[in-house]
């Protein structure tokens, strides 16, 4: 199910922008990566070209490799939509489908993707990824209420349940606890830790203590100015790089010196 994830040399073009530059790393099957650093550094933009979601942008496109499996993502005759199967995403803000209920938004992936389910199959998906998301306790009796009814923190975690629905290999999380309260971020951590057993899990935040918590491996990414691209500084395990990292520039950041 989990699957490692190796980019090379990865650079991510807006147009003739170069936004993001020369990114190399190894993403670790079962393991929580953190990608920190300042705003406009480009770490939303190269989470995105992990499932190629920085396309839906006219005049994006990406030159380098990201290897999963052994395939290039970005190889010629590679189906977007099939890699975007492969890598869920979870955005920052919850967006369940407002005009669907909490059942058929944990389906819509399914569905989406023309896959036909009896109504009995149907009803196990939607049990078992409310389960895997923490949230069947919560809404078993009312599934036919709208997804939007629920509160913040509980529509987050339908986000996740209909993410993981789909059953995709990678799980990439764009700040997923930046519109939530505190006890609803804990709860979607301690989500995430869970999840991690299944999932490779990618995870964009501003938040350092969070990615101190919850992270195994941590990425830094920064930028020298304005126009210029982002660019992976250090990645390494993330209890070097919150105690002893290589680089002054990631302990600047993360002792809170600038960004």
């Amino acid at each position: 199910m989990a699957k490692q994830i190796d980019v090379n040399n990865l650079n991510v073009y807006y147009g003739d922008f170069l936004a993001v530059e020369g990114v190399s790393m190894q993403i670790k099957p079962r393991a929580i990566t953190a990608l920190i650093g300042p705003s406009g550094c480009g770490k939303t933009t190269f989470l995105r070209t992990l499932n190629r979601m920085h396309e839906v942008v006219p005049g994006a496109y990406a030159e380098g490799e990201v290897m999963m499996d052994g395939m290039n993502l970005y190889g010629p005759g590679v189906d977007p939509v099939v890699v975007r199967r492969q890598v869920g995403m979870v955005f920052q803000r919850p967006n369940p489908f407002p005009t669907m209920s909490i059942a058929e938004n944990v389906l819509a992936g399914i569905r989406l993707n023309n896959r036909k389910v009896s109504k009995g199959q149907a009803e196990e998906i939607v049990e078992t990824s409310l389960r895997g998301a923490n949230l069947w306790e919560e809404v078993k009796d009312r599934l036919g209420v709208p997804g939007s009814s629920l509160s913040g923190g509980q529509q987050q975690r339908l986000c996740i349940a209909r993410t993981i629905a789909v059953k995709p290999d990678v799980v990439l999380m764009d700040e997923p606890c930046s519109a939530l309260d505190p006890i609803s971020t804990l709860a979607i951590e301690d989500l995430m830790a869970e999840l991690k057993n299944e999932y490779t899990i990618v995870i964009v935040t501003h938040n350092m203590q969070q990615a101190a918590r919850v992270s195994d491996m941590t990425g830094f990414f920064n930028i020298a100015g304005a126009r210029k691209p982002g660019k992976l500084i250090e990645y390494d395990s993330t209890e070097k790089m919150f105690s002893q990292p290589d680089n002054e520039q990631t302990e600047n950041y993360i002792s809170g010196r600038f960004g």
